[in-house]
């Protein structure tokens, strides 16, 4: 067994093999069952290490809850960084649990889910299940309860709020549903916590190391607006417009748990199940590092420079419409010109977001307002009539629900995105790159790797990478990097 893309059955010896070395790079890949005490650990738990014969791994922590274990207490399963097969077999059941994750079954519509993918419910629940050995419904229900259980143990909120902000509809169906799976009280995981208001709390995400921090929170700010991000003494901080809700976070790495601490104003705590999702998309941190770089490195090219930078990542988006707006912003002009160009529609189309970072108030440019501008506006902001026409129309297809720039059917999206006027390969593929999750996607056009590869055709760009898949999108992150910082 490997921490890479292999989907054999999970191997007894090789698997106690892993968590008798407490080794992170398993992290999230299985969960070990104890049957002596009916608990259920990630590998790289530091209790006993328990004996052969009583211990069962499943593939996903949905798995060994419905074979009847309990959570861990201190390595604490919901803590795990997820899973990140990426192989074509696999990405519908990979994609469908991202949505889930971002609470797409909150509704508990299951039929509406597996349309997104031009399936069945049925077809969507056979999947998944051969994927991770439990229903769509039980794989969102642990999503929801390992989110409430965190907020329990790590945060002062009220148990009311821990049981909206997980996703359930009232308090009545989190108590049953912690007591259910658990056999515990809520209010048995307060450690004394008071439960107040206050006016931000911490998120703990988990990834598997090693993780290059400070090269991804530089890369989102250097291409940003500091009015709506920007990366200030190793901290990423971030103002936000999810829905009716808006807010700011603060992200640092924590190195020593392999977790970035996320300070969440409480005005966001509303959406919360939806900015887990994107924020673990934001930061790429379902990527097994370990597999990438280990591939990537058998190019001569890269190998030096995925040594000096280990545990790259894509940086992902917080919202789809604004990358591919940035996309688009940026064909053909530099960096710094199409960050001008930017800052121009956050102050025209974004909104006002109270944060205490100075200077750090506005939310990114929302699709609707663009949609609402007439096209002369949008012209007026420094643009041609062609790019502010593919502009107003990707609004408009967004805002109507049309288009949806979010992980999904990344096929059909790319296909809807090269329909627009305006839309070509390169603005298409760096989406898919950025937006859509696509670990694959290759913005082969681009004179910078071009130049970098030393070649002068976006074929001979695909050509000269074919050995790097199915990670060609880290490659193009290494080389991108290695420009902007001259070495």
């Amino acid at each position: 067994m490997n921490a890479s893309l292999d989907h054999a059955p999970l191997d007894h010896a090789q698997c106690y093999a892993a968590i008798r070395a407490r080794d992170a790079r398993f992290d999230g890949f299985f969960y070990v069952g104890v049957s002596s005490t009916g608990i259920y650990c990630r590998p790289v738990c530091r209790v006993r290490l328990p004996r052969p014969e009583n211990c069962s791994f499943f593939p996903s922590a949905a798995s060994a809850e419905q074979a009847g274990y309990r959570p861990c207490l201190r390595c604490r399963p919901e803590l795990a960084p997820g899973s990140s097969n990426m192989d074509a077999v696999h990405r519908v059941a990979q994609q469908a649990a991202e949505r889930i994750r971002a609470g797409a079954l909150a509704e508990g519509n299951l039929e509406a889910l597996a349309a997104e993918f031009q399936l069945s419910s049925r077809q969507l629940r056979r999947v998944v299940e051969a994927e991770f050995g439990v229903s769509p419904m039980a794989l969102a229900l642990t999503h929801r309860l390992h989110l409430g259980k965190q907020l329990l143990s790590d945060t002062d909120l009220k148990i009311i709020d821990v049981a909206f902000a997980s996703g359930f509809s009232s308090l009545r169906r989190f108590n049953h549903a912690f007591r259910r799976h658990y056999q515990l009280k809520p209010s048995e995981l307060r450690r004394g916590k008071p439960g107040g208001s206050p006016e931000s709390f911490t998120l703990r995400l988990g990834y598997r190391p090693p993780f290059a921090w400070d090269a991804l929170g530089s890369f989102l700010a250097s291409r940003g607006n500091s009015r709506v991000e920007r990366w200030e003494n190793r901290r990423y901080l971030r103002a936000i417009k999810l829905g009716e809700c808006s807010g700011w976070i603060a992200a640092e790495d924590d190195h020593s748990s392999s977790q970035l601490r996320v300070e969440v104003s409480f005005s966001l705590l509303p959406a919360l199940t939806k900015l887990q999702a994107r924020l673990r998309a934001l930061f790429d941190l379902n990527a097994s590092p370990v597999a990438i770089d280990s591939h990537l490195q058998r190019d001569e090219l890269l190998a030096t420079l995925v040594s000096a930078r280990p545990g790259l990542r894509v940086p992902g988006t917080m919202d789809g419409f604004e990358l591919c707006l940035r996309a688009i912003l940026g064909q053909q002009v530099s960096v710094k010109a199409a960050s001008t160009l930017y800052g121009r529609f956050v102050a025209a189309f974004g909104e006002a977001v109270a944060t205490p970072f100075e200077g750090l108030d506005r939310s990114g440019p929302q699709a609707g307002a663009i949609a609402s501008a007439s096209l002369q506006e949008i012209i007026g902001l420094g643009l041609t009539e062609r790019r502010a026409t593919t502009i107003h129309r990707i609004a408009s297809a967004v805002s109507q629900g049309v288009l949806d720039l979010s992980t999904g059917n990344r096929d059909d999206t790319l296909t809807q995105l090269l329909g627009f006027p305006g839309i070509g390969p390169w603005t298409a593929q760096y989406v898919a790159m950025r937006a859509l999750g696509d670990p694959n996607a290759l913005p082969s056009s681009d004179l910078g790797l071009m130049r970098a590869l030393g070649v002068d055709k976006p074929r001979k760009v695909l050509e000269r990478t074919t050995a790097w898949q199915p990670w060609r999108s880290y490659g193009a992150i290494h080389l991108w990097q290695h420009l902007t910082s001259g070495g």
